[in-house]
């Protein structure tokens, strides 16, 4: 069975292409496109945070309906380091995500959100599970990781967070992003706290570790037992989230092919250090949104991609430095130091835009604690 051809076909309906279709539906309104996600509603169960300074004034029009929380700064804190950044930080959620996309595709006189599978997939097309055949100009898939976590060995951020009710207040003031005083376990560990209001947090214990295994039970009583240790009384636990993110050592980007091309996490467009993916997708949806699909994938697509390249391969051999050269338990001495960096240079990092005095910054000076030459040669040969 064959359907009629669009100019977009956009394969997952995650972070990725949500923000492609908005992109696309803010600057070229009649676009004619359809988001394909298996499940009933966009992008599953996350919240994702950026700094204001990630988000171009072009977008602004586009992204703001997704922010459910602002703030002016966040802090970190560390056993000898502690630090207040005042740039505005902001969050976005699922639920959100899916009230905003599937309105504005609703409202768009030739876009359409379609619930159903795909299982083959190939340069302007896919079949779905029924049978169905879908053309279009240009299919972007932005589906996820092609291959089972467990299957990725090396390293991993995985983490769980509880949205905890509180009885009495004393949620912070601000987000944490990093509390790393607590034990080091599995590898660098450190607790990330969102405040929504004065008595709802969300709470998120992560590990940077060569383990994919993460044990809910285990995580959730660390999680409590933080809470209560920083005076939390908490009432009840209104939402869980999870994830293990493989942190590549190695990474080649997918090349795109006409009327094909991978985005989101299986292309490569995510932070390989930090997992924050935002400022990346954001950045493609534009370029997505900035010329016809037939032209999507022309010489400044190359351009746009090997600047891209050239920050991942930075923060790839930073992954590499991180596991190899020092031993688990010290990891967090190389976080410490690189919040003792300028703020701007923090941010251009998180947001993947280094500059090469940023990346000078982060390595020139006398190493963290913990360096070892002799385990980051043994970590093989490309170190």
């Amino acid at each position: 069975m064959d359907s009629g051809a669009c100019e977009y076909l956009l394969v997952g309906g995650g972070l990725q292409n949500s923000l492609i279709a908005l992109a696309l539906l803010e600057q070229r309104p009649e676009t004619r496109l359809t988001v394909i996600e298996r499940e009933p509603e966009l992008g599953g169960n996350h919240t994702w945070c950026f700094h204001a300074g990630d988000v171009p004034a072009v977008a602004r029009p586009f992204l703001e309906p997704l922010v459910v929380q602002r703030w002016s700064g966040h802090d970190v804190c560390f056993p000898r380091h502690r630090r207040r950044l005042h740039e505005a930080y902001h969050a976005l959620t699922s639920a959100r995500l899916h009230q905003v996309v599937s309105e504005r595709v609703r409202r768009a006189p030739h876009a359409q959100l379609l619930t159903a599978s795909v299982c083959a997939l190939e340069p302007g097309g896919v079949t779905l599970e029924d049978g169905t055949r879908r053309h279009a100009q240009l299919v972007i898939d932005a589906r996820g990781p092609a291959r089972p976590v467990e299957s990725t060995p090396g390293a991993y951020q995985k983490f769980l967070g509880l949205e905890l009710q509180l009885t009495a207040g004393g949620a912070p003031e601000l987000p944490l992003l990093m509390d790393a005083t607590v034990e080091q376990l599995d590898g660098f560990r450190f607790l990330y706290a969102l405040p929504w209001a004065a008595d709802r947090v969300l709470l998120e214990d992560t590990y940077y570790s060569t383990s994919a295994e993460l044990d809910r039970s285990l995580i959730t009583r660390r999680i409590l037992e933080y809470a209560e240790q920083r005076g939390l009384r908490v009432q009840s636990v209104l939402r869980e989230e999870s994830g293990v993110l493989p942190l590549p050592t190695t990474l080649e980007l997918p090349l795109a092919v006409p009327g094909l091309v991978q985005a989101g996490y299986a292309g490569g467009l995510f932070h390989p250090t930090t997992g924050y993916s935002l400022p990346v997708a954001l950045r493609f949806a534009l370029h997505i949104a900035s010329r016809p699909a037939a032209a999507a994938l022309d010489a400044t697509y190359a351009q746009w991609i090997a600047r891209h390249r050239r920050q991942v391969r930075y923060a790839v051999w930073l992954n590499r430095l991180l596991f190899d050269a020092f031993a688990p338990e010290q990891r967090r001495h190389v976080l410490e130091r690189f919040y003792r960096l300028p703020a701007d240079t923090i941010r251009r990092f998180y947001a993947l835009e280094t500059t090469a005095a940023d990346r000078a910054r982060i390595l020139c000076g006398r190493p963290p604690a913990g360096f070892s030459l002799s385990r980051l040669i043994a970590g093989g040969p490309s170190a």
